[in-house]
């Protein structure tokens, strides 16, 4: 089986640790572990574990508060993962066969879009957009897609329609219509849902955007802690499924990483407490909220130049700049002349745009914007 490069990962790997200014990660500033566990707890727990393999499908415990995360879900849903990476490819391994054919929401991450073309051969995509309103600093602007425009795309031989929401690199929140009307069509020829709901607690406002677990039997979830938590060194991510799909990944997992991290499962484990988990989405807001605020002064003065519409949640903003540059070429010309990383649209298969990470830390955030600026006025 061929697999296409994957861009963006192998850009980010290749640059992210040479430069001054990170603005290409997708996640919130990541916790210390002070920052995460009291020194009681792990010297008294964590510190005396035995460092064998583990539940290969996670800890009970673990798999009972991730359950706790969805309505109706029992841990019996659950296998936890090496990272949500991990969780895509195996859901992709186990679902999808030559001849199959799959609709893809775009833009996306491309892991699973990407993998989908290897196994099946025949992706079809499904883009959102910009609404009418949204494109030019409207701030209640939103991207949309079209219920109508996935029904005609869908046919008795599609397997799975794969989505992401929150959406990666937009922002974008589905309104819980069109996550319905996605099942609906779904349901027509009895094809699967899988959603990619990692950076699911990164929401502007608080308030948790609805998942599609329990909207329709044959529904996948893809999630983990690395965007909204901050804790992307812990690797721990999970599948949520009906159970007899569960068995089915379980049998793939023992091909991969057999089992997740035994340590980043205890500590998965704690930050997923209710206290620990509204702590650590508190400290998730406060960051966007403030770096939100200084995206939006940055982009003001340079009306003509950008524009965009705000996300509704992640830790990323998605740029239309307005030059006749390539972005990969725009974005190469950022990290050699400035040691600023950024993720071209290109990478997403939409030329013209930069995906701009606003987890960091202020400074660093302010820093990179302010060389991002510099190169633009000279285009």
């Amino acid at each position: 089986m061929k697999v296409d490069r994957f861009e963006m990962e192998r850009f980010q790997s290749t640059w992210e640790t040479t430069v001054e200014v990170n603005l290409s990660e997708s996640g919130i500033h990541p916790l210390t572990l002070a920052g995460l566990a009291d020194r009681t707890w792990i010297q008294e727990i964590l510190a005396h574990q035995p460092l064998g393999y583990g539940h290969t499908n996670g800890s009970p415990e673990l798999r009972l508060e991730i359950a706790g995360l969805y309505s109706g879900a029992g841990p019996e849903h659950v296998l936890v993962t090496t990272g949500t990476a991990e969780a895509n490819f195996l859901v992709a391994w186990a679902l999808l066969e030559p001849g199959d054919e799959v609709v893809v929401m775009l833009p996306n991450y491309m892991q699973l879009p990407l993998l989908a073309r290897a196994w099946t051969g025949t992706v079809y995509e499904w883009w959102l957009r910009p609404d009418p309103d949204g494109a030019q600093l409207h701030p209640s602007g939103r991207w949309v897609a079209d219920p109508q425009e996935l029904d005609r795309l869908v046919t008795p031989r599609t397997k799975a329609i794969f989505v992401c929401n929150p959406n990666n690199p937009t922002g974008a929140v589905l309104p819980v219509e069109t996550m319905n009307a996605i099942c609906a069509a779904a349901a027509r020829v009895r094809a699967w849902v899988v959603a990619d709901e990692v950076y699911r607690g990164a929401e502007r406002d608080g308030g948790l955007t609805p998942s599609f677990w329990g909207r329709y039997p044959q529904v996948i979830v893809t999630a983990g802690l690395s965007k909204a938590y901050g804790l992307p060194g812990l690797r721990i991510g999970w599948i949520l499924a009906p159970h007899a799909m569960i068995d089915t990944l379980c049998a793939h997992h023992d091909y991969t990483s057999i089992g997740p991290n035994l340590l980043g499962d205890h500590l998965a484990r704690l930050a997923l407490t209710p206290r620990t988990r509204q702590r650590l989405l508190a400290r998730t807001r406060t960051i966007l909220t403030e770096n939100l605020s200084a995206l939006t002064r940055w982009v003001e003065p340079l009306e003509g130049r950008v524009s965009w519409t705000p996300p509704q949640a992640g830790a990323i903003a998605y740029l239309r700049y307005h030059a006749p540059v390539n972005s990969s070429e725009l974005a190469t010309r950022l990290r050699k002349e400035h040691s600023v990383l950024v993720v071209p649209g290109d990478h997403f298969k939409m030329d013209g745009h930069l995906r701009i990470g606003i987890g960091m830390e202020g400074k660093a955030l302010e820093t990179g914007l302010t060389h991002l600026a510099a190169l633009l006025r000279t285009l």
